[in-house]
């Protein structure tokens, strides 16, 4: 066979192995397992709520403020208005097991031997709801912070109510009874949201991940105790023989005695 013609042949079938190589990468990113987690949330929300009775808003960027001057963008995954209150909803989509507590800065996620940390879902979702009832001028206790995890995972320790697995997310919804809105105040909150928020677009999107990535730079050299995930603090020894040397020491003294020498 002549060379060129072999040559020829494996270029064309090249090309057609790149799709196959990209979409491989694709499917195995943080912003495909996201992206996939919210689409999984979306469905239950609507087989398992009543869209007359809960109005779901996906995907929505609100601008925040500080002092009257914006200060960046949050996204919130889907907000769910309804007559008992406001749901913020934020999606996780992870496997293995999971430890984390309400008041810890990361939650920790380990799959074999291996652990990783990452923010507290709490701690991230609570930017959202304050955005959420600044925008709106509402009192707090109309709205609620929703945790839902997705994917082949298992909390290893007691989680708060309001964080859940699948299911158990649309369940927490449902029981919240009380009635706090009526079905004008359904209407008005829910154009509220929809005239407030950025458009849906990929600048949008690309701004908000820039203000991401410029928060995660500043947070960058915080560090983080090895054993339960609290902030470290500097501190100074006052008395032995390292009295005045400073050293990081656990914010959750005297629970967490773990120290690093500075």
């Amino acid at each position: 066979m002549d060379l060129s013609i072999y040559l020829n042949m494996m270029i064309s079938a090249a090309w057609y192995l790149i799709p196959i190589f990209i979409f491989a990468i694709l499917i195995k990113s943080a912003w495909f397992k996201g992206v996939l987690g919210e689409w999984q949330v979306n469905l239950l929300i609507k087989f398992f709520l009543d869209k007359n009775q809960y109005h779901l808003i996906k995907n929505v960027t609100l601008p925040t403020f500080m002092d009257g001057k914006e200060q960046g963008t949050t996204q919130i995954d889907h907000i769910i208005v309804s007559k008992y209150g406001i749901f913020v909803v934020e999606s996780k989509n992870m496997k293995g097991w999971i430890f984390g507590s309400e008041n810890q800065k990361q939650w920790t996620q380990q799959i074999f031997k291996h652990k990783s940390k990452f923010q507290n879902p709490l701690h991230q979702n609570y930017k959202h709801v304050k955005t959420l009832e600044s925008c709106l001028r509402i009192k707090s206790d109309t709205l609620f912070s929703v945790i839902i995890f997705i994917g082949d995972s298992t909390f290893k320790t007691k989680m708060p109510e309001n964080v859940r697995f699948a299911r158990g997310g649309i369940n927490y919804i449902k029981s919240k009874t009380d009635i706090v809105f009526n079905n004008e105040d359904v209407a008005s909150i829910v154009e509220k949201i929809e005239s407030g928020s950025l458009e849906r677009s990929f600048k949008t999107n690309r701004q908000h991940v820039k203000h991401v990535k410029e928060i995660v730079k500043e947070k960058s050299d915080v560090k983080s105790c090895s054993k339960c995930g609290a902030e470290m603090v500097l501190r100074k020894a006052n008395k032995g023989k390292d009295a005045g040397n400073e050293f990081w020491g656990c914010s959750a003294f005297p629970r967490c005695r773990i120290i690093i020498a500075n």
